[in-house]
């Protein structure tokens, strides 16, 4: 298999050749242009010129102007390299600038007659004129002979040689060789220059595709200052490169995550049971409470109106917690497997945090905790805001349930800090009280997992809050988290500001 020089060489060989085709094509087209055409546009010329001169010289003798009329037909004669004779009514010679035409004219019979169609080839004809292409035998010289009568009745013969325009066509078709042979060389010259300037960066390009084949990605194209395609092909090698590098790089880490995770099948599989156990959890107590009080109901342990409306209301209340729970269990798995789409649009981040804050005020007054708001101005994001309202509700209603007087204080702060080089806004939300263990804080994200192990219903929630809040920053990519403060927790996540 030639090498890739080889076939370098073999481009420029193949650049030359249908450079130097196409070139020669063009020559012969105008070489056969030029033996077709040219003669006949020439012809059409010449007849053309005859029949204006036969104009001019009619108009000087019917007009009679004072003007010198032979060194008028003179100057005709000489600019068109036209014979002129004329006769006057006795057959009597006027004016003649060629005696050899004279000679050569009264020696033609068919030259007696204006009109004579016998002999040679007539281009053109009409009352005034005749027009035809006739041959010198003597001199072997071929003509165009115009034969015309004037107003005042003299007779006009004008001729001119047609052999020039032979002679014109073969130094046209001399010339174009010529110019053929160079335009040749210079193609030669081009090519080599262009395949020469064109080659090295392929060659380089070349060599550096191969070693990223070998997965060797130390080499970079040397971008030029030139903006063309070459440049811009390697300059995307050289970013497929790096992404191929740092792609590589993330399979082999996934690949030894993998291999840890093959060794760690048994925890595995604890999981799983541990999420079986915790949706069954969460789905049992609700049906042995409703169980349980509709028992009651039936079998009046009650017979007063108020207990039985306290159990009915038990009843609803469980029934609710297991409506929502079911729902929210729906609307998790669709946001974890990308099935719900995204209404974005653009909204002032700090009025929604206004109107959760609003909305949580039994809690917060239950809890005896004040929120401090540190941004007031606007800051329009671009994102879902019902989602976004689930997101901000949850770090909430999760500060309120986990705030405790730290230090003699005890609050809630939400801030929010705007990234105009990221186009992003970091929302925080700090609460006062106890820092999270180093396992949980990696834990919490995971659906039903409680930091308090208790799993106490009237202060613990279903779990998978968190878990929301994971699954719709996933789907817009951006970052959330939480760490540990001095004297408290901060929840953090950040969004899209609005699209100028």
């Amino acid at each position: 298999m030639e090498s890739f020089k080889d076939a370098l060489k073999s481009v420029r060989v193949k650049l030359f050749m249908t450079l130097s085709l196409v070139i020669l094509a063009i020559i012969v087209f105008l070489i056969v242009v030029n033996n077709i055409v040219f003669g006949q546009f020439y012809l059409y010329s010449k007849t053309k010129t005859l029949k204006s001169v036969y104009e001019v010289i009619n108009n000087y003798y019917k007009t009679s102007q004072d003007i010198d009329l032979e060194n008028q037909l003179e100057k005709i004669a000489i600019s068109n390299n036209f014979d002129i004779l004329i006769k006057n009514n006795q057959n009597v010679n006027v004016y003649t600038s060629n005696k050899d035409f004279f000679h050569t004219l009264g020696q033609m019979n068919e030259m007696t007659s204006r009109f004579n169609t016998n002999t040679g080839e007539i281009i053109e004809k009409d009352e005034s004129f005749v027009i035809k292409r006739m041959k010198d035998s003597k001199n072997d010289i071929t003509y165009i002979l115009l034969s015309a009568s004037l107003d005042n009745g003299y007779l006009l013969y004008i001729r001119i040689p047609i052999t020039s325009i032979q002679e014109s066509v073969k130094i046209s078709n001399n010339f174009l060789y010529l110019m053929a042979g160079f335009a040749i060389l210079i193609a030669a010259v081009i090519v080599s220059y262009v395949s020469r300037k064109f080659g090295d960066p392929i060659s380089e390009l070349n060599d550096i595709a191969k070693k990223m084949a070998n997965l060797d990605f130390s080499h970079k194209y040397k971008m030029k200052d030139a903006d063309d395609e070459i440049n811009h092909l390697g300059k995307s090698i050289n970013v497929m490169s790096d992404k191929l590098e740092r792609t590589i790089k993330q399979l082999r880490n996934t690949n030894i995550e993998l291999e840890k995770d093959i060794e760690e099948k048994s925890k595995i599989d604890e999981m799983r049971k541990s999420f079986i156990s915790d949706v069954s959890h969460e789905l049992k107590t609700p049906i042995a409470l409703i169980q349980g009080y509709s028992e009651g109901l039936l079998e009046n342990v009650n017979t007063d109106e108020e207990s039985r409306k306290f159990y009915a209301e038990v009843i609803l209340d469980e029934t609710n917690k297991m409506d929502r729970l079911v729902k929210q269990l729906l609307d998790l798995m669709k946001l974890e497997y990308g099935k719900r789409e995204f209404e974005d649009k653009t909204f002032d981040i700090v009025e929604l945090e206004k109107e959760v804050v609003r909305k949580s005020q039994l809690m917060l007054e239950e809890k005896q905790v004040k929120v401090e708001l540190q941004t007031i101005e606007e800051i329009n994001v671009f994102a879902d805001d019902f989602y976004i309202e689930q997101v901000i509700s949850n770090y909430i209603t999760n500060a309120i349930k986990h705030v405790k007087q730290v230090d003699g204080e005890k609050y809630i702060k939400i801030e929010n800090v705007v990234n105009v080089e990221k186009n992003k806004v970091r929302v925080k939300v700090f609460n006062t009280g106890d820092n999270l263990q180093e396992e949980d804080i990696a834990r919490i994200w995971n659906r039903f997992y409680k930091v308090d192990t208790s799993r106490n219903r009237q202060n613990g929630g279903t779990g998978i809050g968190l878990s929301f809040v994971k699954a719709i920053m996933n789907n817009y990519g951006n970052i959330y988290g939480v760490m540990n403060k001095d004297n408290g927790v901060e929840f953090y996540l950040e969004l899209d500001l609005k699209i100028e």
